[in-house]
């Protein structure tokens, strides 16, 4: 059975309508989506989700309370995941969020 999942990275000047691009393989389809903010990121995580993604990974840039908001956002119908750095270094060494309240 194949793999629906996606990977989504914050990034303030993305745009999730444009940056985005669909990576098959045999074995899995990896949406990649770029987003400017948390509120952007919730309502993509809720688009996959109900397009049939089944596992959501977010980038570093996502705090502890980006995740809770995409998690509590699809509400069980995709798991959630993150990638981790306390501070990403992409972002100054600050904590997305900080960044995206």
């Amino acid at each position: 059975m194949k793999v629906n999942a996606a990977f989504i990275f914050i990034a303030p000047e993305a745009d999730a309508k444009i940056h985005r691009t669909v990576v098959n393989t045999p074995a899995v389809s990896l949406t990649v989506v770029g987003v400017k903010d948390y509120e952007e990121a919730e309502t993509v995580a809720v688009e996959l989700a109900d397009q049939g993604v089944k596992a959501l990974e977010l980038c570093a840039g996502f705090g502890n309370k980006g995740l809770a908001r995409i998690s509590k956002a699809v509400k069980g119908k995709a798991a959630v995941g993150a990638v981790r750095f306390d501070f990403h270094p992409g972002f100054d060494f600050k904590s997305g969020d900080e960044l995206f309240k």
